[in-house]
């Protein structure tokens, strides 16, 4: 099992969950609307630092990590706008699904 930790552009969130979809992600914590900063500045939802970011968050199994994030690496290269999405795989023991 492994934690998987998506943020990327708000905007992007139906391309985003569409891909945890496709790879059988059905399970997941979404934090819409959070404030950040990226290689183009921050990104507080207001005048001066217009944009959000989003955070997804789910327990995957291990033999369905690798096409997750071949998915989302294809999406992040797709266009320069994309580039904001980052994906931070941790290993885990002992999750609990209740």
């Amino acid at each position: 099992m492994k934690f998987v930790h998506i943020s990327f552009r708000f905007e992007y969130t139906e391309h985003i969950e569409h891909i945890l979809d496709e790879n059988g992600v059905s399970d997941y914590v979404r934090y819409p609307m959070v404030e950040g900063k990226g290689q183009d500045g921050k990104h507080c939802g207001n005048q001066v630092c217009p944009g959000n970011f989003t955070v997804v968050q789910a327990m995957v199994d291990d033999k369905t990590v690798d096409g997750l994030l071949g998915d989302l690496s294809s999406f992040r290269k797709r266009k320069k706008a994309h580039e904001h999405l980052r994906a931070c795989v941790l290993g885990i023991s002992g999750g609990v699904g209740l």
